[in-house]
């Protein structure tokens, strides 16, 4: 009998999977790549909310565990996953650069932001009231490493390619079985996915729809991530992730002409180069009605669980509720009150 069955593997996915391999536990993966959000995402970690100067939520235990948490999966694959990049805030007047200070003497803040205003020196780029920066930022290769995590996982025969099918699931009081595995637990993962999911598809899951446009720009010459009205992510050989979109009317994963065109005109507001798109991408965010991840165990299934709702800032917050998540179920620790799905019992 497996310990585990894990349905899904994007950010959710890897984080409790990785927290099974270190806890030496045996488990089987389901993944049919329906949900595309956590492999289109900018794959910034970035532990404050630049639109307000605040930080983002437990952003500092957050940022502890999971910096050591994706350079351990680095150094497993032998693989260049983690990048220290700089995050530039630009600052549309003089009002801004006020509140910027105000924020860098805030205690909880002073760790991240630096207090020195940064004069621009890219001539391609319209930066007229200097930038604020972020400390301890940097950017996960998260395509990359799920892929990466994937085959891992397929040479180990851990992986399975294929739909999940909730009628086939049987519970018993002491396991579940599903076709042809038992196992002790199960676990579904499967970001916006969810919506289908009849054992939690009661919780309040957004989804949010993002989109980003991959441009090449020999003129840019940006070595730090910028972020204006859009972020301008540096990937390397003079090619750039640019968005994203926030759109929770739209719950499909093509992409739009409508969110290029906003895009473009949010980075040509400040972009003076040419530029040249090569690709647009899209997902769907699983984002929660109050910003929290979604974690915990069925109430009428002792052996069902959820760990979801991971929303636009799922690289800092996966390794720690996936970390929560494993202790409240092998070891009776109890889950944060604030991400557990018991606050939504009522929607049943």
């Amino acid at each position: 009998m497996l310990d585990y069955i894990v349905v899904g593997f994007g950010l959710s996915g890897l984080s409790f999977v990785e927290q099974l391999v270190n806890e030496d536990q045996s488990f089987v993966v389901y993944e049919d790549d329906s949900q595309k959000s956590s492999r289109v995402a900018g794959g910034l970690y970035n532990p404050v909310i630049l639109k307000r100067f605040t930080p983002a939520w437990q952003s500092l235990q957050q940022h502890q565990k999971a910096l050591p948490f994706y350079r351990n999966i680095e150094n497993k694959f032998q693989e260049s996953l983690v990048f220290d990049l700089p995050v530039l805030r630009r600052f549309n007047s003089v009002e801004e650069q006020n509140t910027w200070f105000e924020a860098c003497d805030k205690p909880i803040l002073e760790e991240f932001l630096t207090s020195d205003l940064i004069n621009n020196t890219n001539p391609a780029l319209d930066i007229p009231y200097k930038y604020g920066k972020v400390k301890h930022t940097g950017r996960i290769d998260i395509k990359g490493m799920l892929s990466s995590y994937l085959q891992y996982l397929k040479q180990n025969e851990q992986v399975i390619n294929e739909s999940f099918e909730y009628n086939q699931l049987i519970l018993k009081d002491d396991m579940v079985i599903y076709k042809e595995q038992k196992a002790k637990n199960i676990i579904f993962t499967e970001g916006f996915g969810v919506i289908n999911n009849p054992f939690f598809n009661y919780l309040p899951l957004v989804g949010n729809k993002g989109e980003y446009l991959i441009i090449k720009s020999k003129e840019l010459k940006l070595e730090e991530a910028v972020k204006s009205s859009v972020f301008i992510i540096p990937l390397g050989d003079d090619f750039y992730k640019v968005g994203a979109t926030y759109n929770n009317q739209d719950k499909t994963s093509q992409t739009t002409n409508s969110a290029k065109k906003e895009i473009q005109e949010k980075l040509e507001s400040f972009l003076k180069v040419n530029y040249e798109v090569v690709d647009q991408v899209a997902g769907i965010r699983p984002t929660v009605r109050d910003r929290r991840p979604l974690i915990g165990t069925h109430p009428d299934h002792k052996n069902v669980h959820i760990l979801n709702g991971l929303g636009s800032r799922g690289i800092l917050i996966g390794p720690s509720v996936a970390e929560n998540l494993f202790q409240y179920i092998e070891k009776g620790i109890p889950l944060d009150k604030e991400v557990d799905i018991k606050r939504f019992e009522k929607l049943r």
